[in-house]
């Protein structure tokens, strides 16, 4: 599942699919288009399963401290150099793909990071690990920044692992991580989806169940041409401040439908902030094809029983999964770069193109 940012809604509630067609920029702010919303009354704080208003009696909520990373994919998209190396290990300028993830975490106030690995995927835990000779052997040397920065890495966050011993989708990869994450709210990061920026995609979300007491996954706008590659949303907008219209009311979920089937171009991004209910919802699920369980799937039941937040998060996506999206996220990311970026540039401007 991936990404997107609409230019209109529908009066009735339900995005059409001829409503929002036309992709903005990136940069899109859902503000100007206030007038057009329907009123919604947001005076208390959780959805009912039905109409996803809140509801008057709720428990006090507790504070989003976890995150699931699944990265236990085969990484078939980037063959052959997943071949031997797991795809999250991939670099995006000098850090490996998934580094940009949990320091996404760290960002927003996670506190525990919980990876889920499968077989050949030893080097992602060797990377947060400690590495005291490397750290001694670049002391003795002088460098005493760069063992500062090995050091920061198996500092930064705890991190714990938990396997999925077999490929069976996205859906079983959150739920292998229940026992770990345990009854608390919780964040899912795809591990090669990268959002940079200074308000970090996570923390948006995380504020948004802070704030309504219902969880919440980032879309952004897609073309309607490659709908058939992401989880799309169906949803009508539900304004609440401080949110105004980048906050709709979740209706329903379809997974990578045809252009002339998707009920909107709101894509989902690769960035959660679910409650644990999430995990009775997964259990209830049943495979789809290749005997998977879609994380899709399993977030339709909850957007039915308890409501689910869709929020046009601020900022830019990169499939870095994806060999054209991760030459993007490396341009992209080395323009950035305060060492490279203006050297990078130079060179840039030089080609031919």
């Amino acid at each position: 599942m991936r990404s997107i940012s609409p230019r209109r809604y529908s009066v009735g509630g339900i995005f059409s699919p001829e409503r929002i067609d036309n992709p903005l920029p990136r940069g899109y702010c859902a503000k100007a288009n206030a007038a057009h919303l329907l009123p919604v009354d947001f005076a208390r704080k959780r959805m009912t399963p039905n109409d996803s208003q809140p509801s008057p009696n709720s428990a006090p909520l507790r504070k989003v401290r976890k995150a699931v990373l699944p990265a236990a994919g085969l990484g078939t998209r980037f063959l052959p150099a997943t071949k031997a190396q797991p795809k999250e290990m991939l670099t995006v300028v000098d850090k490996p793909q998934i580094q940009y993830v949990a320091e996404e975490c760290v960002a927003s106030g996670i506190e525990h990071i919980i990876i889920v690995t499968g077989r050949g995927k030893s080097a992602i835990e060797d990377h947060f690990d400690a590495s005291p000779f490397l750290e001694a052997f670049l002391e003795k040397h002088g460098k005493r920044q760069q063992a500062k920065m090995v050091r920061h890495i198996s500092d930064m966050v705890q991190v714990s692992y938990t396997r999925q011993k077999e490929p069976l989708g996205l859906g079983h990869a959150v739920l292998v991580a229940r026992d770990l994450v345990g009854d608390e709210p919780f964040a899912v990061l795809l591990g090669d989806v990268l959002i940079p920026g200074e308000n970090p995609a996570t923390k948006q979300l995380i504020d948004v169940y802070e704030a309504t007491g219902v969880g919440a996954i980032a879309v952004e706008e897609i073309p309607r041409d490659r709908t058939h590659l992401y989880g799309i949303v169906a949803g009508e907008p539900a304004p609440q401040a401080p949110f105004g219209a980048r906050l709709l009311r979740i209706r329903d979920l379809v997974e990578k439908p045809k252009p002339e089937n998707a009920p909107s171009n709101l894509a989902i991004t690769g960035r959660y902030v679910l409650p644990p209910a999430i995990f009775d919802c997964l259990e209830r699920t049943k495979p789809g094809a290749g005997n998977e369980i879609q994380l899709t799937d399993g977030l339709r039941t909850l957007a039915q029983e308890q409501g689910l937040w869709a929020y046009i998060y601020e900022g830019i996506s990169y499939d870095a999964g994806d060999k054209l999206g991760f030459l993007k996220a490396t341009v992209e990311l080395a323009l950035l770069n305060p060492e490279l970026g203006a050297d990078f540039r130079a060179y840039l401007k030089t080609l031919k193109l």
